[in-house]
């Protein structure tokens, strides 16, 4: 059974805290860009991929066996998230390794787990 949303019954706007909320709201391109993160974000063999990188860096091929995928769809989810700036390679020889891009994006995975797991 869902909750009934509870709504106002008042008519009255609170002008000060409206006034506050709108000076400090993020711009409208943050608000996109922070769209498209959630987009890349809520792909679940995109955060396979994250979650693997964030324990170690890994190759093309390793990754594909940890998600169970094949090396060309996991090239293709790699391209998404470097393109987001969520991971960067590497080439070693013949060997491309992927890792996370920033110690942000690890922040971002530990804490949307920790949130979900309340």
């Amino acid at each position: 059974m869902s909750e009934k949303i509870k709504l106002c019954d008042c008519n009255v706007i609170h002008e000060e805290v409206v006034n506050y909320v709108r000076d400090n709201m993020p711009k409208s391109q943050s608000i996109n860009k922070l769209t498209e993160f959630f987009k890349i974000m809520g792909d679940s063999t995109r955060i396979h991929i994250l979650c693997a990188l964030a324990q170690s860096e890994m190759c093309v091929c390793d990754l594909a066996v940890i998600v169970n995928v094949t090396k060309s769809a996991m090239s293709h989810q790699l391209r998404v998230l470097r393109n987001a700036h969520l991971v960067k390679s590497r080439r070693q020889g013949k060997n491309v390794f992927y890792s996370l891009d920033d110690d942000h994006v690890k922040s971002v995975i530990q804490m949307s787990l920790e949130h979900t797991e309340e």
